[in-house]
């Protein structure tokens, strides 16, 4: 591989993967279970570009603007893009544009947002409840409290051109995730009652993927263990 750059990027994807495959033998689990979603955010095209050439398929931004430039110049590599940041209505028909999935859908107002802006595109997304695991969170982590998971999740479900597949979590700053998990997962369970074929629990960044995979999560989402350090690139 003669680009320093590719290397890099190959061996630390390995490297998870080798990661996520001793996770799911720890909790009995298949590899094949688990969609890695690599997330790109403050990293350049290129890097997005080399993902796929290295066989990636699923990748994960949090910022509008910036997920639109990336999906725009990458077009046709087949990625599959997973908007996993908190999500602003006046951003939803932007973001209903060019992204798969939308993790952290947390409000019923941001589902009719989305909606709005998937009938527009004349296109339809997959969705997740976002969940809020942590009461004391500050401001901007988002996530839908007990009470209100199974109001967003029957918003979803009725839209037209959004189609319900689970739920999604952080976990809190500075705690044991697990527990964390552990209750994200009950909340898939509950909302399974309700929708026999969810499917989806996205849980688990760089430092928390072991305990997720344990809580039984089905997608990751890992960006600083394959691309490096943010801070280090400004």
């Amino acid at each position: 591989m003669d680009d320093p750059r590719t290397q890099e990027i190959a061996d630390n994807l390995a490297d998870v993967r080798s990661r996520i495959d001793r996770a799911c033998l720890a909790a009995g689990r298949d590899p094949s279970e688990i969609t890695l979603v690599v997330v790109t955010k403050t990293f350049p095209a290129d890097d997005v570009a080399r993902l796929a050439d290295l066989g990636v398929r699923d990748v994960g931004e949090n910022r509008d603007q910036e997920a639109a430039g990336k999906a725009a110049d990458t077009a046709g590599r087949g990625l599959r893009w997973h908007f996993i940041g908190q999500l602003q209505t006046n951003k939803a028909a932007s973001v209903a544009r060019y992204a798969d999935v939308v993790h952290s859908v947390d409000r019923v107002e941001l589902v009719q947002a989305l909606e709005k802006g998937a009938a527009k595109a004349g296109r339809s997304l997959d969705c997740l409840v976002q969940v809020s695991l942590d009461p004391d969170a500050p401001a901007g982590r988002g996530g839908a409290s007990a009470d209100e998971v199974k109001d967003v999740a029957a918003a979803i479900d009725d839209a037209p051109h959004l189609r319900l597949r689970g739920v999604m979590g952080v976990a809190p700053l500075g705690a044991d995730p697990a527990p964390a998990f552990d209750r994200l997962a009950d909340s898939l369970a509950m909302l399974r009652g309700i929708y026999p074929d969810l499917d989806v629990m996205s849980a688990g960044m760089s430092d928390d993927l072991d305990e997720a995979v344990m809580a039984g999560a089905t997608h990751l989402r890992v960006g600083s263990s394959i691309l490096g350090s943010r801070a280090s690139r400004g």
